[in-house]
Parts: structure tokens; C-alpha cells; sequence
């Protein structure tokens, strides 16, 4: 929308499309509010986006180059549009999210060469010996001179092969000049097929088939991110598919985990001792607040004592804590035991693992959301900002906003993404990091059967005092990467750079060759790991630690935190609903919406069909002769025909990785 056609009253104005922000837009334009969504940037999503890979170049660019907007510049516009007995908080117009950029490609940077398309012959061909060079010759000229010549030559060639072809039925014997005039049959060779490098040129090439997240997370099944999706009829904007497997990396080897009762009993990793204790465990945990006598005594003792106590191996021990629980040393015995609840919980529902993805990157369901807000009359602007919150000093309450192009718009609540927030207005400063690294590879880390499987791969920490890393290797059926490569995305808690914390893991399970496009000599262990051919470094901010009393902020002003370094988004969506109930706490949180054909427009009701060319235009008539017949409406054909369009409906669903069928009612 343009924005001199913006109205001058809003009931809440959101600054910034990231997940929380996108979720508390969609709530509050569904239960009828006037919503003003706005983002400073180009794109949606905000610190959630996916990028092409040539989008994520433009976007580093632009990054690096952005300044802080001339505060003296801006004050002449305010000075014009504050009233007496208000007073003005300025935004932030610098994004400071992401710090310690670092880009390394390690692909040929040679130039893309064509290479001519050859079309193997699927059949024999069938050429007369004494005629080879006299046909080719011919067929050269033909080439040359074209035209009806042409056609009626190869006709003339056809029709004589066809003539010439052996029969299937046996006959009398041939004569020796009788087989040498027949054609001989010549096998012609495949073409070798010679395995194309991946260049950085091919790279930029395919780059829209590349889908880059800023924040790399998945979808817990039984999650608050996919309750609320098919709770709220959100989850038919977008496509899902299914984790296919668990890994993890010991002793320099990647594993995979076994965390399902087919998996445990399949395994080859374990013994058969192990895997009794690992499914006593197991069950232990799905009702472990059953029987507190077990886990009392540790309340107050790391997740990992309690293990040892309950004689787990250390296999099973790094099995439970980094790969199912995925929590971290220190982490207490009673949050452990919930984050292994949630995990056994989440199995079975829409796969072998607990995890989903969405298609074409976690940027999707941001946009999911915004797409509902608009549908119930949300407005939305790109590109644009605002300047600062006009604020009552009566009330202490914000009254309005005034954005980047000097217009004032009124609203009774301002909800905003806390990088636009300047460091004045906040109380602490102090935040927490999480390192990232993102990789283009050229095949998986344990190639399998089947190269089209989404993994999770935690690696647990190489020293006592570094984080955990997890790993999440997406394939080209994910829409993520193109064909014959796979994305990467590392993220652990930073103790310094991103580049410090996770390229000791890279160096770890990848290939990462001094001289761009080297690679490894025949027999080194470096020949058996994935290539790298690009990746990127870089911290994110976590803020998720602050809450209300954080800022210096008027009670209207709300301000959304995170992304967080968790693996799901349970806190984002929480956010998002603790939000929503300070600004309605009367209303539901995201109701479900209606499908669009059950919408009935103002003043309309169900309109039956108009009588069709050669029917009777008194339909009373013909219906009440109907009933008379037919013996009333008891067995509408309408009943019966729904019928198998909803078994097909189900069982569409039910064969599908690709939606969010609910356990209640298939979508």
C-alpha cells in the first residue's frame, strides 16, 4: 500500500515481520482490530528471513554498508508534529542483530563451461556395412541442403531398414551371400558420464534455487509453533516435511541416534544390554512425574549426575543429553527429564522423528501469518518506518507514531521488534550470543540409500568448557539448495566468534581446502568428508532473557524478543501470546479462521444456483413435487456423494509428508 493512502487511526501498529510480531498481527486482525504492520527492510520475516543465495549476497552488502539515520536531521520533522503536553521516544534505524560477519568460498572460481548435450541412443542402429560412408556422406549433404529432399530421403532410408529388419518367425536358412547382405547390428556406447564440478559460477547461477534462514530452527510435532498452525487454519499457506534422522558424531564418526523403539532395537551401535537400559529409561521419562522418588534426591543436581545414577553407559549418556534431551552439563535433572518427555511425546505424530521442517526455509511461516492478518484486513508496508513514539506525559502512555515519511498515525497500542529499540531506552545492555555458520556442501555427512533426508546432527562438545553444536542438513527436496548439494546450518551458544566457536567443528566433518577448488589427494581421510564450497560466519543477538521491566518504555509499547538459541520456537510463540492478552485479555488468541468458501459476505446470504438453460424457473414447485416423489429429503444423493470426497480427503492426508493434518480433523 502506498503510503500517502495510510489512515491517520490504527487499534495496534507493529514495526518489524519477524515470527512473534507476524503471530501477534494475525491475532489481533482476526478478532477484528485495525492493524498497521510495518518493516523497515525490503523482504518479510526480519531477523527470520530466507534469502537466495544472490539475495544473501545483496543483503551482506547492504549490512555492512547500512549508517545510523542524522538525528538532527530527523528532529526538524518531529518539532513540526509534537503538540504541547507531548513528548517524543525515538527508534533505532541501525539493526544490530548480526555482528562479526565473515564469508569464505572455497569453490572453483573458474569460469562455467558449456559442454555440448549428448543424446544417448536407446536402440541398436542398423547400417548396412558396404553403405556406412556412402550414407554418412549423404546425410551430410542433406543436412546442408535441407528442404523436401530431406524428408523424402530419410523416408526412403526408413522405409528400406524396415524392409530390411529380420523377422521374428524362424525360416529356411540363409545362404552365406544372403547373411552378408543383411544389416549388421552395431552396439553404439553410452556416453561416459563426467561428473561436473560445483563452481562458485554454477553457485550464483542456481542461486534462486537457495533458500539461506538468518535463524536455523525446526518444528517440535506436538509444538506450540504446530498447534497453533492447525489451530489457527495457518498451516494450509505452507508445506512440511519430515526430519528423516537423528545423528550424532562421536569419536570423529557421525551415528546415527536410536530414539524410537524400532530404532533402539535396530540399532547396531548398541548392546544388547544397553538397549534394555535404554528403553527402561526411556519409558521412565514418558511419566516420570509418576514417581518423584526417583528423581527427588537430584532436583538440584545437573541432568547428567542423575544419568550416571541411574547406570547409564557413556554411550547412552551423550545419547540422552545432546541428541534427545539436547540440553547442556549444567542443565537441572527436572528440566532434563521434561526436555526428554517432550521429545518421546513428539514421535510417531508425523514421522520416525519429532521434527518437521517447512518447505523453502523457516522465512515461510512468518510470511504465513502476515498472509492471515492481511486476509482479515491487516495493512502492510515495506520499506518503511518509524522515526519515534509520540507519547501523553499525562498518561505516560504512547498516542501515536510518526514514521519515516512525516506522518502521524494514532493508535492505542505499539508493539515493535527489539533491534529497533536504542540503548537509552533499555536498562541493561548485557545480551547473550549465539554463533552460526552456514554451508553449501557438495554431498551429506553420512550418505545414505536415499540423498533426499533432512538430518539433525548434534556434536557434542570437543572441550569441556565449548558448547554443544547442532547441525541441521537439509537436501534440494527441501527447497533449499540445489540439486547435487546440501545447506548447513551450525549453531551453538558463543563463547567468542562464530567463526572460533564452530570452525573447529567444520574442520571436524567437512573438507575445507586451503586453495579454492583443491581437492583432496587419492586415499587421505579428507577424500571420505563432504566438501565445503561456501560458508558463512556470523553471531546472532539473543535477547530472549529480557522481559517488560528490561525498558524504559511506556505500559502500551511492547517490545518482542528473540530469536532464541533454542531449537524450537516455543518461546516465540508464548511471546506471542502473552502479548496478545496484555492488548485483548478479553479476546481468544488466534481463532481459527474460515475456509473461504463458509465466508458469507455483509447482507448476503446462501444463494442457491439460478435455473440452469432448458430448467423450470419454479424451483417451489418442482421441489415440493420432489418431496412428494421421492418421499422427503431423508436421502439427499448430496449426502451420499459427500461421503467418498471426504474419505479421499482423508486419506489424502494421511499418505502426505508435505501438511498438517490435526489428530482431530484433517485440514
Amino acid at each position: 500500500m502506498a503510503a500517502e493512502d495510510l489512515p491517520s487511526q490504527f487499534d495496534v501498529v507493529i514495526l518489524g515481520t519477524g515470527l512473534t510480531e507476524s503471530v501477534i498481527a494475525a491475532a489481533c486482525s482476526r478478532v477484528g482490530q485495525s492493524v498497521l504492520h510495518l518493516d523497515r527492510r525490503n523482504y518479510y520475516a526480519g531477523n527470520w528471513a530466507s534469502f537466495t543465495f544472490n539475495g544473501l549476497l545483496s543483503w551482506m552488502e547492504e549490512y555492512k554498508n547500512q549508517q545510523e539515520v542524522q538525528i538532527a536531521e530527523s528532529e526538524q520533522v518531529w518539532k513540526n508534529l509534537i503538540d504541547e503536553g507531548e513528548d517524543v521516544v525515538p527508534l533505532s534505524s541501525v539493526d544490530s542483530f548480526i555482528t562479526n560477519l565473515e564469508v569464505f568460498c572455497y569453490a572453483s572460481e573458474e569460469e562455467e563451461t558449456e559442454e555440448e548435450a549428448k543424446v544417448p541412443l536407446t536402440s541398436c542402429q542398423l547400417v548396412d556395412a558396404e553403405t556406412v560412408s556412402e550414407e554418412t556422406s549423404t546425410e551430410a549433404q542433406d543436412t546442408v541442403t535441407g528442404g523436401d529432399g530431406t524428408a523424402s530421403d530419410a523416408k526412403t532410408r526408413n522405409e528400406e531398414l524396415e524392409d530390411s529388419e529380420p523377422s521374428d518367425i524362424s525360416g529356411p536358412s540363409q545362404s552365406q551371400e544372403e547373411k552378408d547382405s543383411q544389416p549388421i547390428s552395431r552396439q553404439v556406447d553410452p556416453p561416459v558420464v563426467v561428473e561436473k564440478k560445483i563452481t562458485y559460477q554454477k553457485l550464483v547461477k542456481e542461486g534462486r534455487r537457495f533458500n539461506i534462514d538468518l535463524v536455523s530452527k525446526l518444528m517440535y510435532s506436538r509444538g506450540a509453533l504446530v498447534d497453533l498452525l492447525i489451530k489457527s487454519n495457518v498451516s494450509r499457506y505452507a508445506e512440511f516435511k519430515n526430519i528423516g534422522r537423528i545423528l550424532t558424531c562421536r569419536n570423529g564418526k557421525v551415528e546415527q541416534v536410536p530414539c524410537s523403539r524400532a530404532d533402539v532395537f535396530a540399532s547396531k551401535q548398541l548392546t544388547v544390554v544397553e538397549k534394555r537400559m535404554l528403553m527402561k529409561f526411556l519409558t521412565f521419562c514418558l511419566d516420570f512425574e509418576q514417581h518423584p522418588e526417583e528423581y527427588q534426591d537430584y532436583t538440584e543436581k545437573p541432568f547428567r549426575e542423575f544419568l550416571k545414577n541411574k547406570k547409564l553407559t557413556e554411550n547412552l549418556q551423550d545419547f540422552v543429553l545432546h541428541s534427545i534431551a539436547m540440553v547442556t552439563q549444567q542443565t537441572l535433572t527436572e528440566e532434563g527429564l521434561k526436555a526428554t518427555q517432550h521429545f518421546l511425546r513428539c514421535l510417531g505424530r508425523y514421522g520416525n522423528t519429532p521434527f518437521l521442517f517447512p518447505l523453502y526455509g523457516l522465512g515461510e511461516i512468518p510470511q504465513c501469518f502476515c498472509r492471515m492478518c492481511a486476509v482479515f484486513g491487516g495493512i502492510y508496508c515495506l520499506r518503511h518506518s518509524v522515526q519515534c513514539l509520540v507519547v501523553d506525559k499525562a498518561s505516560n502512555k504512547a498516542k501515536a507514531v510518526i514514521d519515516t515519511r512525516g506522518q502521524k498515525i494514532s493508535c492505542s497500542h505499539f508493539v515493535v521488534e527489539d533491534s529497533y529499540i536504542r540503548d537509552e531506552q533499555r536498562q541493561s545492555t548485557a545480551y547473550r550470543q549465539i554463533s552460526r555458520a552456514v554451508l553449501i556442501t557438495d554431498r551429506s555427512v553420512l550418505p545414505s540409500e536415499s540423498d533426499q533426508q533432512i538430518s539433525l546432527v548434534t556434536v557434542p562438545p570437543l572441550e569441556a568448557s565449548a558448547p554443544a553444536v547442532r547441525m541441521v542438513e537439509l537436501c534440494s527436496s527441501s527447497m533449499t539448495c540445489m540439486p547435487g548439494t546440501y545447506l548447513v546450518h551450525l549453531t551453538c551458544s558463543s563463547s567468542g566468534t562464530a567463526k572460533e566457536d564452530l570452525a573447529p567443528v567444520v574442520s571436524q566433518l567437512f573438507h575445507v581446502s586451503t586453495i579454492s577448488g583443491e581437492e583432496p589427494s587419492e586415499g587421505s581421510e579428507e577424500r571420505s568428508k563432504p566438501a565445503v564450497l561456501w560458508v558463512m560466519y556470523f553471531n546472532t543477538r539473543d535477547t530472549s532473557a529480557l522481559d517488560s521491566s528490561s525498558y524504559s518504555l511506556p505500559s502500551n509499547v511492547h517490545v518482542c524478543t528473540g530469536p532464541d538459541g533454542s531449537l524450537g520456537s516455543d518461546y516465540s510463540i508464548k511471546l506471542a501470546e502473552s502479548v496478545f492478552h496484555q492488548i485483548l485479555p478479553d479476546e481468544e488468541f488466534c481463532p481459527p479462521a474460515p475456509n473461504p468458501e463458509d465466508i458469507i459476505y455483509d447482507g448476503d446470504g446462501p444463494q442457491a444456483e439460478g435455473p440452469g438453460f432448458g430448467e423450470s424457473a419454479n424451483t417451489e414447485a418442482d421441489k415440493s413435487q420432489t418431496e412428494e416423489e421421492g418421499g422427503g429429503d431423508e436421502e439427499s444423493p448430496s449426502t451420499e456423494s459427500s461421503e467418498p470426497a471426504e474419505t479421499g480427503s482423508v486419506t489424502q492426508q494421511a499418505t502426505s509428508d508435505m501438511t498438517l493434518p490435526s489428530e482431530e480433523q484433517p485440514l
